[in-house]
């Protein structure tokens, strides 16, 4: 097999600093993954191995240097991304995935699209009323949908923020907890309002939340409202029952958009009860108007050991356990 070397060359010590990571852990994850070996002196990455190898890890490299000049970072999140893109031999630039901050957060990090399906789903909720969006955890299902929600908001396209969870005990008993209801159902509400501590900050997501701009409620309080000029987000969709599903979706008013977010392999329901997530993409699949978007394993922006997690678990499953 013929044998090949390359050399890249990153602008400055800068951005060398940023591509190799600090104490160079980009760098050490990056030859543990890549087929052909590869060195760094200075600004010069050195590729060396079989031509076929040299040429995969290249191309890896080169959109890996794409993010950390056009973004001026580059995280292990990012390199896996675009390893399994490189892998199924799709030449997709960063700047195809980035179009732009949707906002930036309390702490002043802009927050962008870091995956295509990512950016489809963001397109979707511009475009769509009711968007659906299924998938495994970490892959930014709820967190966009927020961040989507915030920037309706400060848009004024919207006059109100409504975030539910369906209250179900996955596995795990709530009810000897000392307190009112407010205080059992919060551990089920929490993961919103770290959401939107994050992007709003503390003390203006409790202002709203005193003005009644920002609810968060678990899904029984919309039983009997019609919300009009609101960003309304369903989380953890797939524990609503097919009755719960349509009671919320008729709940949709004047000026309201939607996004039901959920993971169909992570139904906490009873087993007499089906998931009316499962069951809405066979009712709505086909109206227009109402988008289903599909995230990936691949899309997952969490500890490198998440997406491993999600691979071994599908085949456990694949293999009828």
């Amino acid at each position: 097999m013929e044998e090949k070397e390359a050399r890249i060359i990153l602008k400055d010590n800068q951005k060398a600093g940023i591509f190799l990571g600090t104490g160079d852990e980009n760098f050490r994850y990056l030859k543990n993954l890549c087929p052909a070996e590869i060195f760094a002196r200075g600004t010069e990455i050195t590729v060396r191995g079989k031509a076929a190898d040299v040429d995969f890890t290249l191309q890896l490299l080169e959109s890996l240097i794409d993010i950390v000049e056009s973004e001026g970072h580059l995280a292990i999140s990012d390199i896996n991304y675009f390893n399994n893109l490189t892998q199924k031999g799709e030449k997709t630039k960063h700047q195809d995935i980035v179009s732009g901050n949707i906002l930036n957060t309390a702490r002043g990090k802009a927050v962008k699209a870091k995956t295509l399906r990512q950016k489809k789903y963001i397109q979707s909720i511009l475009s769509d009323d009711v968007v659906f969006a299924i998938g495994p955890a970490g892959t930014g299902k709820t967190y966009l949908a927020v961040v989507m929600a915030v920037g309706a908001l400060r848009n004024t396209e919207v006059e109100r923020i409504r975030l539910v969870r369906p209250v179900v005990e996955a596995g795990e008993k709530l009810g000897f907890l000392p307190g009112d209801f407010i205080v059992l159902v919060n551990p089920y509400l929490r993961p919103l309002y770290d959401g939107l501590f994050d992007i709003l900050g503390v003390d203006i997501t409790q202002r709203y939340m005193e003005k009644n701009i920002i609810e968060v409620a678990p899904l029984a309080y919309m039983r009997g409202r019609t919300l009009n000029d609101a960003f309304i987000i369903l989380d953890e969709a797939q524990n609503t029952t097919p009755q719960q599903m349509k009671m919320f979706l008729t709940r949709l008013g004047f000026g309201s958009k939607a996004v039901i977010t959920g993971d169909i392999t992570q139904v906490d329901l009873p087993k007499e009860e089906y998931s009316g997530l499962i069951e809405i993409q066979k009712i709505l699949g086909q109206v227009k108007g109402i988008s289903f978007e599909y995230l990936t394993k691949d899309d997952v922006i969490r500890h490198p050991l998440v997406q491993k997690i999600i691979n071994a678990y599908e085949s456990y499953e694949e293999a009828g356990n």
